[in-house]
């Protein structure tokens, strides 16, 4: 599954620095706006110390990890829905991608110029969202336009388009993302071909200085208050410290440099796991001498469609899984083990995958 996040922000919080840590693919980063022109893309692997203890346990030749793709998209500006700034190939860009990382600047750097003139990620925040949503009111109107008249002859197909656009467009102009519309999973489908901007999944990320990586500041309370009503994530990160980790050699070193600041684990590793569990996305494992892998599934997902992830013939073809609980196989160290012991279950066509399950298929072509 190609899974993409993009990184948005206005030009100068930190989005280029802190793509840089998260992937090998360098983004320009210079202070000043636009550096980004076109959007970078970084393939990530996603951390799993699961992958790493069954890849002990079976000592395979190959280790493949679960991946997310990161686009950097170039800054956003006031007007950006009305073509400002590239601002449509910049949104043309955020289309594509199954989930928005938005970068919030929650720091002051009187050396780091902003493009307001001040600090307020408020402000900040705010901006992109009108830009974002006025395209989505744009998108939405004109799909009204297009299925009023087929309303009006009584098409009941249209005519829920109808209703479900209208209040969408209700929603929008009241200056309200399309993520935290009262529509049922079921309406949901007449947006689907908008592909709308304000739908998808946000995370935001708090860019803070080295003092408040540990428990926040003020700026980051802020953001916590404003966005509170749409059920999104807040990460704290100092992308200067995520490019100082980035630069260590080894393991040990980034390890000792994380507890001498009070942290257990890089931002960027968080990121990269909120931004999976943002998409609502499950792993499950193969585990043989050949490779220990990792697949990414979406959260009720069925053996057969878990099976086509790996292969659409394994979909078409299955027969059966024979299913491993991740805790069972640590405890017995091998899937012989876990037979002997009654722990390896078979499972038929409606059985929903569980998060860390180690799955084996047998199918027919």
């Amino acid at each position: 599954m190609a899974l993409q996040c993009g990184i948005v922000g206005l030009p100068n919080v930190g989005k280029s620095t802190l793509f840089n840590c998260l992937s090998n693919a360098k983004a320009q980063a210079a202070n000043f706006p636009f550096c980004t022109i076109e959007p970078n893309v970084g393939v990530i692997t996603v951390p799993d110390h699961r992958l790493t203890k069954l890849a002990e346990l079976v000592n395979p030749n190959k280790i493949v990890p679960n991946t997310i793709e990161i686009v950097d998209i170039a800054g956003l500006v006031k007007g950006a829905s009305k073509g400002e700034g590239l601002g449509n190939q910049f949104l043309g860009n955020i289309r594509a991608t199954n989930a928005i990382i938005h970068v919030l600047r929650c720091f002051d750097d009187g050396n780091v110029v902003h493009v307001d003139g001040s600090v307020d990620p408020i402000r900040d925040k705010e901006i992109i969202d009108t830009e974002l949503q006025l395209k989505d009111l744009d998108a939405v109107s004109k799909k009204i336009q297009k299925v009023e008249k087929m309303a009006k002859t009584g098409d009941k197909d249209a005519k829920k388009a109808y209703e479900v656009c209208n209040l969408v467009k209700s929603h929008l102009e009241a200056g309200k993302s399309v993520r935290t519309a009262p529509i049922s999973e079921e309406d949901k489908e007449y947006l689907a071909d908008l592909w709308l901007l304000t739908a998808k999944p946000v995370m935001y990320v708090c860019n803070v200085d080295e003092a408040s990586v540990v428990s926040g500041n003020a700026y980051v309370e802020r953001v916590k208050e404003s966005v509170k009503e749409e059920n999104a994530e807040v990460l704290v990160i100092s992308a200067k410290i995520e490019s100082e980790i980035a630069e260590l050699e080894s393991y040990e070193e980034r390890e000792m440099f994380l507890t001498d600041l009070g942290l257990e684990e890089s931002g960027v590793s968080r990121l990269i796991r909120s931004a999976y569990k943002l998409l609502d996305l499950y792993t499950y494992f193969t585990a043989g001498v050949q490779e220990v892998r990792a697949w990414t599934i979406t959260k009720g997902f069925t053996a057969p469609q878990a099976a086509g992830v790996i292969h659409t013939d394994f979909e078409k073809g299955f027969i059966r899984a024979e299913v491993i609980k991740y805790d069972d196989f640590v405890k017995y160290g091998s899937e012989a083990a876990c037979k002997e012991n009654g722990k390896l279950s078979v499972e038929g066509k409606t059985y929903v995958v569980e998060d860390g399950d180690i799955m084996h298929f047998r199918f027919n072509v």
